[in-house]
C-alpha cells in the first residue's frame, strides 16, 4: 500500500493544488520516523541539539530545531530558529532597530509596520542568498520568533526589554502591526511567519522559568495577559504561536489544553502551528515533573495541541506510537500544520513563483533602512525633566564633557537578539559627531556594575573643563538579560533592584558637586528608579537601546534637532517597595492599571520642547446601548513656538463596576505631528469588547453605569499632564447590559 501511495501522481509538488491536498499528498509517502523528524531537531533523541555547519566565517556548531531533508520527496532540511525582535538577530549583517521597549515608546504602530517591512525584506533576501549559493547559513529560515508580546508586569524581569511595555492595548496595536508587516500581504505566500511568544503568562523570574507555575486568576488572565496574544491572532493572523517554559496554574503551557486547545484554536480560531520554547518539552518531565519520560511529555505536548519542538523530547514521538502513548493520526495532525506553514511560505515551490524571492540582498542594512533606524531612535526618545529649559543645547556652547560607561559602548547600541549593522553611531560619537567646532571631552568615570571609584576624578576635572556635561548612565545586557545568555553576559539575567548599578549614581552626584550643568542620559531596557537625579538634576533624557544609529539621534535631541516626542511604556516606580513579589502573577498593585501609588514617572508620560492644548472634547453619545460602539475626537493645538511630536492618549475608567476592573486603561492613542500653530481633530472608536470587564465566573460583560472618558498628553490626575497640556474628562452611561464572547 506504501508504495502504491507514492507511486501515484505527486499532488504535493503541484503549486496550483490547494494547500490541505498537497499536505495530505506529502504525509502519505512519509513513515512515520520521516514524519517525527519534521517536528524537531535533527539530533538523536536525549541528547543536545548540536550542528556543525558551513557559514561564511567558516564552521561552526550551534544548537538548532533542525527538521532534517528527505530528498527522495525533496523536503529540504530546514532551521526553524530564526529571530527578528528588533531586526533579523544572529546572522550576517542586518540593520538593527531601537530594542522592543524602545519602539513601543514610539507609540507608532504605523512606523512598526514600517520596521516589520525593512525586516520581512532582510529576512527574504537572507534566505533567497542562501538557496541560490547552496550553503547553510545560521537563522536564515523563513519562520521568526518574535515578538515577545508577554506583558512587562514587574521591572525586575531581564526579557523585559523584549516586550512592547506593560499594558495590554499598546502591546495589542504595536504586535499586530508588526506581525502584518512581516506576514506580507501577497494572496497565496507569507513573506514570513510570525511567532507572538511566550504563550501566555511568562515573565520571570529568570532563573524560576523552567519549574516555575504562574497562579493567576480568570480576571488577570483576561484583562492582562491574553489581550495581546488574542490581537496578534485574530488581527494580525499569526501564521504561528510559542509556547512558555512556566505551568500555567499547573499545567505545562507548552502541553496545556486550556490554553493550546481550549483558548488557541476553539475560541479565537487559530489554524496555525505551536512551537514550544528551547527544550520547554524537556522541563515537562525534568523540572516539572508532569509526566516521567521524554516520550510521555512529547505524547502530551502534541496531543494538547503543540507541534514543533526546539528541543530534543519531540525525538521520542517514535517510541511513544510504540507505547501507545500518542497514535500517529495525532501526530499527522500537528505536521498538517507545520506543513501548511512551509507551502505558505513556498518552500516547495520553484522561487520564481514567490514574489519575495526577488528581494535582493542590497536592501540588507541599506541606506532607507539605517534612515527607518535613525527615525525610530528619535520617535523612542523620552524626555523625563527638563528643568529651566537646559534642554535644547545652546550652539554657542564651546565644550561638552561626555561621560560614563554607556556613551562609547556598541553592546549597548544592540541589547539582546540583535544582528550585526555594517556600522554603529555611539552616543559619544553621535555628539562628536554634531557638536561641530564644539569640543567634546570624554572620561568612563565608572564601569557597568562597579564599586570603584578610580575613574572620578577624571570625569570631574572633564566636567569642570567644559559647560555642559552629559553623563551616559543606565543598564546594558550585561545586568539585564536573558537566562543564560553567555554569547552576550556572563552576568545578566533579571535585576536584584531598580536602582542606577554600582556606583552610577555616586559618579551623577560627585560630577554635579562640580557645579556645572548636568543632563543625565540614561540607556536602558526597563525602569530605573532615579529619584536623587530627579530632584538635582536639570534635564533627564532616557534613550533606551537605540539600534545602530542611536547615537545621531541621541546628539540631535539634545541639541533640538527635533523635538522628543516619546512616551513611557512602562511605570518608572521610585522604589521595588511599591511593589509585590516578583513571583506574585497577580496584577494587584501592578502597572498603571492597579498601582495606587505615587510612581517617579508614570506610564505614558513624556515631555516636549514645545507645547500643546486640547480642546473640544465630544462622544458620539452621552448614554451608550450596551454592545454599541462609542465615538471620541478631541482637538489637539501646538501652542509652542516650534514643531514637535504629540501622543494623544485616550484613558477609560469604569467608576460603577461590579467587579473589581483597572483604576484606568489605555483604550485609544494616536502619534501627530504639528508644526507651531496647527491643529488637528483627533478621533478614536471604542468597540464594546474595551468598554467590557470580567466577571467572578470568568464571561466578559457590559455593565449598565457610568464611565468616564479622559484624553489628554499623559494618565489622567498623573504628572503625565503639564500646564498647557491640559486634559479633558468626559462621562457616559451605559444602557442595560451584554455578554460578550470571550
Amino acid at each position: 500500500m506504501q508504495s502504491e501511495d507514492k507511486s501515484r501522481e505527486s499532488i504535493y509538488r503541484k503549486p496550483e493544488a490547494p494547500i490541505d491536498q498537497r499536505v495530505n499528498d506529502l504525509l502519505l509517502r512519509m513513515t512515520l520516523p520521516q514524519k517525527v523528524s519534521q517536528m524537531f531537531n535533527s539530533s538523536k533523541p536525549g541528547e543536545r541539539a548540536e550542528r556543525e555547519y558551513r557559514t561564511r566565517s567558516g564552521y561552526v556548531s550551534l544548537s538548532l530545531c533542525w527538521a532534517t531533508g528527505i530528498p527522495e520527496l525533496g523536503i529540504p532540511s530546514y532551521e526553524w530558529w530564526n529571530e527578528c525582535l528588533h531586526g533579523c538577530a544572529s546572522s550576517w549583517n542586518a540593520t538593527v532597530f531601537p530594542q522592543a521597549i524602545g519602539l513601543a515608546a514610539a507609540w507608532n504602530p504605523e512606523m512598526m509596520h514600517r520596521i516589520g517591512t525593512a525586516i520581512s525584506d532582510e529576512a527574504r533576501a537572507k534566505h533567497h542568498d542562501v538557496l541560490r549559493r547552496g550553503v547553510l547559513e545560521p537563522h536564515t529560515g523563513l519562520t521568526y520568533w518574535s515578538p515577545n508580546v508577554n506583558i512587562f508586569r514587574d521591572p525586575r524581569w531581564g526579557r523585559g526589554q523584549e516586550t512592547y511595555g506593560e499594558d495590554p492595548y499598546l502591546t495589542s496595536e504595536t504586535a499586530v502591526a508588526f506581525v502584518r508587516a512581516l506576514q506580507g500581504t501577497d494572496g497565496k505566500y507569507l513573506k514570513l511567519v510570525a511567532t507572538p511568544k511566550h504563550f501566555a503568562v511568562h515573565s520571570g523570574p529568570e532563573k524560576m522559568r523552567h519549574q516555575f507555575d504562574a497562579r493567576v486568576s480568570e480576571r488577570d488572565l483576561r484583562e492582562t495577559y491574553l489581550p495581546a496574544f488574542k490581537a496578534c491572532i485574530q488581527k494580525g493572523n499569526a501564521a504561528s504561536v510559542m509556547g512558555a517554559y512556566s505551568r500555567l496554574n499547573g499545567e505545562p503551557c507548552c502541553a496545556s489544553k486550556r490554553l493550546l486547545i481550549d483558548i488557541l484554536r476553539r475560541e479565537w480560531g487559530f489554524d496555525g502551528f505551536v512551537v514550544a520554547d528551547n527544550l520547554a518539552t524537556n522541563d515537562i518531565y525534568e523540572h516539572h515533573r508532569v509526566v516521567g519520560s521524554s516520550s510521555e511529555a512529547a505524547a502530551l505536548s502534541v496531543r494538547n495541541g503543540c507541534d514543533l519542538d526546539c528541543g530534543e523530547a519531540f525525538g521520542s514521538l517514535t517510541d511513544a506510537v510504540a507505547q501507545g502513548l500518542i497514535t500517529e493520526a495525532e501526530i499527522d495532525a500537528a505536521l498538517r500544520r507545520l506543513f501548511a506553514a512551509r507551502f505558505r511560505l513556498g518552500m516547495f515551490d520553484h522561487p520564481d513563483m514567490v514574489p519575495y524571492s526577488k528581494i535582493p540582498v542590497s536592501v540588507i542594512d541599506c541606506d532607507a533602512h539605517r534612515q527607518l533606524a535613525l527615525d525610530a531612535a528619535r520617535q523612542s526618545m523620552v524626555l523625563l525633566k527638563n528643568a529651566g529649559g537646559i534642554l535644547p543645547l545652546s550652539e554657542d556652547i564651546r565644550s561638552i564633557a561626555v561621560i560614563g560607561h554607556n556613551a562609547d559602548d556598541n553592546e549597548v547600541l544592540r541589547a539582546n537578539y540583535a544582528g550585526t549593522p555594517s556600522r554603529e553611531v555611539t552616543a559619544l560619537e553621535g555628539i562628536r559627531n554634531r557638536a561641530g567646532s564644539t569640543r567634546v571631552l570624554y572620561a568612563r568615570g565608572c564601569d557597568l556594575n562597579s564599586d570603584s571609584t578610580i575613574g572620578f576624578d577624571e570625569a570631574c576635572k572633564a566636567a569642570r573643563a567644559a559647560d555642559v556635561a552629559v553623563l551616559v548612565l543606565g543598564n546594558s545586557v550585561a545586568w539585564e538579560s536573558e537566562e543564560d545568555h553567555a554569547w552576550e553576559s556572563e552576568v545578566g539575567d533579571d535585576r536584584p533592584h531598580i536602582a542606577l548599578p554600582g556606583v552610577q549614581e555616586k559618579l551623577l552626584q560627585a560630577v554635579c558637586d562640580t557645579g556645572t550643568p548636568v543632563v543625565l542620559l540614561l540607556m536602558t531596557g526597563s525602569a530605573l528608579a532615579v529619584n536623587w537625579a530627579d530632584e538635582q538634576v536639570p534635564a533627564i533624557l532616557n534613550a533606551w537601546y537605540p539600534g545602530e544609529e542611536g547615537g545621531t539621534a541621541i546628539a540631535e535631541a539634545l541639541f533640538g534637532d527635533f523635538s522628543p516626542g516619546g512616551r513611557l511604556p512602562v511605570t518608572f516606580y521610585k522604589s521595588l517597595s511599591q511593589l509585590p513579589p516578583f513571583e506574585d502573577y497577580s496584577m494587584a498593585g501592578r502597572t498603571y492599571r492597579y498601582f495606587t501609588g505615587e510612581p517617579l514617572y508614570p506610564f505614558g508620560y513624556g515631555l516636549s520642547y514645545t507645547d500643546f492644548q486640547y480642546s473640544d472634547l465630544r462622544l458620539s453619545s452621552q448614554c451608550l446601548v450596551a454592545g454599541d460602539p462609542l465615538d471620541v475626537s478631541v482637538i489637539v493645538k501646538n501652542t509652542g513656538l516650534i514643531a514637535g511630536d504629540e501622543v494623544v492618549q485616550l484613558y477609560l475608567s469604569d467608576v460603577e463596576a461590579s467587579y473589581p476592573v483597572p483604576i484606568r486603561s489605555l483604550q485609544g492613542f494616536h502619534r501627530i505631528h504639528l508644526e507651531p500653530g496647527e491643529s488637528e481633530n483627533v478621533r478614536f472608536s471604542l468597540d464594546p469588547e474595551q468598554i467590557s470587564l470580567i466577571d467572578d465566573e470568568g464571561r466578559r460583560l457590559i455593565e449598565a453605569g457610568q464611565f468616564v472618558v479622559a484624553v489628554g498628553g499623559g494618565q489622567p490626575f498623573s504628572r503625565g499632564v503639564q500646564a498647557g497640556r491640559n486634559l479633558l474628562n468626559e462621562t457616559f452611561e451605559v444602557d442595560g447590559s451584554a455578554e460578550l464572547e470571550l
